[in-house]
């Protein structure tokens, strides 16, 4: 089974019927958990909260995971290193990831001077590439594990 960046994971639908809950509990109604998973399931396409489950990945997929290692560019420079934090933003389609690399690379393209990083912090997609471009058109990252 294959699922797309827009597939919901059981983990999200169990933080939407805690949301639900509460926003009904805020209007003076008291429902259940199950009733609020039942609710949310249904709200996405599935005929119950045990269909969802069974369908349904327990987490989503990362492009990468603390710990690993990585090579890539950032900013057009080549570089290895470590990610020591990876977070699944709002939108559920990217990733805020922190890399330390294991030399620091240089991200000024300047003869005049140079601002060299060891360790930034980057939105990413699933696929490690960054929505965020420099100004030749290219992604500020592009991550792959080594």
């Amino acid at each position: 089974m294959s699922f797309s960046l827009d597939t919901p994971s059981i983990q999200t639908l169990k933080s939407e019927a805690k949301a639900y809950r509460e926003e009904r509990a805020r209007v003076g109604e008291t429902i259940t958990h199950g009733a609020a998973l039942e609710t949310v399931a249904r709200a996405h396409g599935y005929r119950d909260w045990n269909t969802a489950r069974a369908m349904l990945p327990e987490r989503v997929a990362t492009p990468v995971q603390v710990g690993n290692r990585v090579k890539g560019t950032y900013l057009g420079q080549n570089f290895r290193g470590l990610v020591i934090g990876v977070q699944l933003l709002s939108n559920m389609r990217h990733y805020q990831v922190t890399i330390n690399f294991d030399e620091p690379v240089d991200v000024v393209t300047s003869e005049l001077f140079s601002a060299y990083r060891q360790r930034v912090t980057t939105t990413v997609d699933i696929n490690g590439i960054s929505p965020a471009h420099t100004g030749n058109g290219q992604p500020q990252m592009r991550l792959m594990r080594e």
